[in-house]
């Protein structure tokens, strides 16, 4: 395969980039990929990359040399891959793994999704609970009780499920 720049020397590096759901390739010689200042490939850790460039330095200076005992995993094993090797490495490796997963998440502790269906439940049964303290407000002739439960029943009305949040 032939380098996309120069079109005369075999391509050695190859890049593909997804924007939107368009994929491109660049198809590159050594020479035109160092002169796009496209260094060694090997020289990128894939934790670099999905960190920014640099973020595993942190981690680095914890201690270089610590090894996983249950699957003797390393610190450069995870560089290189972006994975560690065992459950018992997120426990061995912990130290330097919070700087980097602030960087990567939203915080340190997964929560996940919760199902449309469940919120769904939670908003019907909230608006029973609202509407049955809107009726006992107005029994006992709390009219201001009643106007701002009725004020919170109409605004969780008036949000569709898929918009909640849980």
């Amino acid at each position: 395969m032939l380098c996309n720049v120069c079109n005369e020397n075999e391509a050695t590096v190859h890049l593909t980039q997804i924007v939107g759901e368009k994929l491109q390739k660049v198809d590159l010689c050594e020479g035109c990929s160092k002169e796009k200042g496209i260094g060694d490939p090997t020289g990128y850790s894939l934790a670099d990359m999905l960190l920014g460039l640099g973020a595993t330095e942190e981690a680095d200076e914890i201690s270089p040399d610590l090894k996983c005992p249950a699957c003797k995993y390393t610190q450069a094993d995870f560089k290189k891959s972006g994975r560690f090797g065992c459950p018992e490495c997120y426990t061995v490796f912990s130290e330097g793994l919070e700087s980097m997963l602030k960087s990567m998440h939203k915080g340190l502790k997964h929560v996940g999704k919760t199902p449309r269906t469940v919120i769904a439940q939670d908003s019907s049964r909230k608006l029973e609970k609202l509407k049955a303290q809107l009726d006992q407000a107005v029994e006992e002739e709390n009219f201001e009780e009643a106007a701002r439960l009725r004020d919170e029943i109409n605004s969780l009305e008036s949000v569709p499920v898929e918009d909640s949040k849980a």
